[in-house]
């Protein structure tokens, strides 16, 4: 992995974990008992981690559930690793010349589906798990992708990102 990448990648780790220890408790993080909960742009260190590497992906997803479980909960921290499983597919759809518009969306029934099971082991019935978290979820993760694109786009101007078409194959 390349020293730019891990740079980059550690400073989505350290925002990936504060985002939780700074939103929640405020209007910021809506919170639905006993398990949802949906912090604006918590997302957006993982999705644009999918930019950069499926390493880079899994390391912020790391970070994620870290932050999530210091702050929340361990049940909400086990929803947050999820965003290593969609962030890994999504890296590795973009590293093969996906569009990042796509990725986001493609990324979104993937995540929603993975919070959800991940809550079935923590006793949480059918309509928790897939109604409020798995819907809620799709609809959080498409929010953050249209505050994620516009950082996106941003990132790419400055050349601090590479759109996948530019980058090296390997």
């Amino acid at each position: 992995m390349k020293t730019k990448n891990i740079v980059i990648g550690g400073m989505l780790t350290g925002l990936a974990i504060m985002i939780p220890l700074i939103f929640g408790g405020t209007p910021l993080m809506i919170v639905i008992p006993p398990g949802f909960t949906a912090t604006i742009a918590s997302h957006l260190p993982s999705m644009l981690a999918m930019a950069i590497s499926p390493g880079v992906a899994l390391m912020v997803g790391i970070g994620s559930a870290l932050g999530f479980t210091l702050r929340v909960s361990a049940v909400v921290g086990a929803r947050a690793l999820t965003h290593s499983v969609f962030g890994g597919i999504g890296a590795l759809a973009y590293k093969n010349g996906m569009p990042f518009w796509a990725v986001l969306l493609i990324t979104a029934p993937i995540h929603a589906i993975s919070e959800a099971l991940i809550l079935l082991p923590f006793g949480f019935d059918f309509h928790q798990a897939f109604v409020v978290t798995g819907i809620g979820t799709a609809i959080h993760h498409l929010i953050d992708s249209a505050v994620t694109i516009t950082v996106y786009q941003s990132l790419i101007h400055l050349s601090i990102l590479r759109k996948p078409s530019l980058q090296k194959r390997s």
